[in-house]
């Protein structure tokens, strides 16, 4: 469990660092994304983001049904 919460953290942060522009422009970067902020970032970026995103974005909503 702690690897997966690890996990949500890192591809939060280089979801930011990626497509903060792109696709995430209506957010704020969370210090310590939970697994629900997480889930926010996913949701915008399927919406906002390319198929490397959405790629991104599936991966990032695994690992939250996994973390609850």
């Amino acid at each position: 469990m702690p690897e997966k919460l690890d996990e949500i953290r890192d591809l939060c942060r280089r979801a930011f660092r990626d497509y903060e522009v792109k696709a995430l422009w209506s957010l704020r970067e969370p210090v310590d994304p939970t697994p629900a902020q997480a889930l926010v970032i996913a949701r915008a970026l399927r919406h906002n983001g390319d198929l490397p995103a959405r790629r991104m974005a599936e991966r990032i909503e695994e690992l939250c049904r996994g973390a609850a």
